[in-house]
């Protein structure tokens, strides 16, 4: 892997050990200010809302005016809105916190892909996100660990230490990696006609992804408060956390075995949504810690499969020069999501319980195991058409460095 990658892998992991308070943020907003769950609910879609033009700005500002400098910009950004809503004294507040972490939240995150589509040849590309995804589940080993005992003494605690790691990995960005290039004068110029959201194969994969991120949200910010209607300690989803981050490091080394190195991605996609489908469904069966943990292991597993590749197809569509932000407007699946998610999410909680819950997510997974792959499928279709077009207008068909 080239150098820049490693280094920023190493940022990212950083960075990683402390970014475990999303998860709390219902809890907090229900615990600390006494609001209901229904609220705690409409303060994270609000979050959720906020990300959206996050994603976007900072895929914007990746293609103007760099890489690096887009990255520390928003991981800034987070660690002043983090220590808000640690010292936020009303739910008024801690909702306007909220909202600005939202806005700040997924800048760093398209430049973060796009550097490493930039340097990393189209057929590494998978390996290359996988190994920051491994790191990152390495480091959120110690963060899972860090959030059950943070999160027994004081919730706000859990937002400061997210807040100096978002510093801490911010410098290492700015200190270590290389400095911003300009752009060459012609890509620049051609810039502004890129266009992702008149892309059909991108708006295609930006349905399924935004699918999977609503699933994948109700782990991330209903799953402690599933465990609290269930019984158990909300802190102890951060034990799940643990056990979800070590099967998916323990398991990088399978990626290179070469049955599973050689399976198509709409092979991978069908098998991975069919993985998490089940460890789900176990969920709405599981009745104390150690049923969630083996439940937590089997879609762990269906993840691993999954990381990197519609990462990898959204870089393949992307034209030269808007490699940041093809990958911004996929990633606002997130904060589409974000919207629908915790408002789903605990409606059905309250009023089907934990096992409707994950009922209606193991669902949606099935959806996508059968829908995903015709979805990638078709979408090297446009990339090849969109390389004939770029070649006949005179535009480099390369990626843009």
């Amino acid at each position: 892997m080239p150098r820049t990658v490693r280094l920023l892998v190493v940022a990212r992991a950083v960075n990683r050990l402390g970014a475990f308070s999303l998860s709390f943020l219902t809890v907090l907003i229900t615990t600390r200010f006494g609001a209901g769950a229904a609220v705690a609910g409409w303060v994270s879609a609000a979050f959720g809302v906020a990300t959206i033009p996050s994603r976007l700005a900072g895929g914007r500002l990746a293609d103007r005016i760099g890489r690096r400098r887009t990255i520390v910009l928003g991981l800034t950004g987070c660690a002043v809105a983090q220590l808000g809503l640690a010292t936020a004294g009303s739910l008024a507040a801690a909702a306007c916190w909220a909202v600005l972490l939202g806005l700040v939240f997924e800048i760093y995150e398209p430049p973060s892909q796009a550097m490493i589509a930039d340097v990393v040849a189209p057929d590494e590309q998978v390996r290359a996100y996988g190994l920051l995804n491994a790191a990152l589940a390495a480091a959120g080993m110690g963060a899972g660990l860090l959030a059950a005992g943070l999160g027994r003494w004081d919730l706000r605690q859990l937002f400061v230490v997210d807040a100096f790691t978002c510093l801490l990995c911010a410098l290492i960005v700015r200190l270590c990696l290389p400095a911003d290039r300009r752009v060459a004068t012609v890509t620049a110029a051609r810039a502004p006609s890129v266009a992702p959201w008149r892309d059909r194969a991108l708006l295609r994969m930006l349905a399924a992804g935004t699918l999977f991120a609503a699933v994948y949200l109700q782990i991330m910010l209903t799953l402690p408060l599933a465990l609290d209607h269930e019984g158990l300690s909300p802190a102890d989803a951060g034990l799940l956390f643990t056990a979800s981050a070590l099967t998916i490091a323990a398991g990088q080394p399978l990626t290179r075995w070469r049955r599973l190195s050689t399976l198509s991605a709409p092979v991978a996609f069908a098998v991975g949504h069919l993985l998490l489908a089940v460890g789900l469904a176990g969920y709405g069966f599981a009745h104390g810690l150690l049923a969630h943990l083996a439940s937590t292991v089997v879609w762990s597993v269906g993840d691993l499969l999954l990381v990197g590749r519609a990462h990898a197809v959204v870089a393949g569509l992307a034209p030269p020069g808007g490699k940041g932000r093809y990958l911004a407007v996929y990633g606002t699946s997130w904060g589409i999501a974000g919207v629908a998610a915790p408002l789903v999410g605990t409606q059905l909680l309250e009023h089907a319980g934990p096992a409707g819950l994950w009922g209606v997510m193991a669902l949606a997974c099935l959806l996508l195991a059968a829908l995903q792959p015709a979805l990638v499928r078709a979408a090297a279709l446009p990339r090849t058409h969109g390389e004939l077009r770029s070649r006949a207008a005179g535009l480099p068909s390369g990626p843009a460095h």
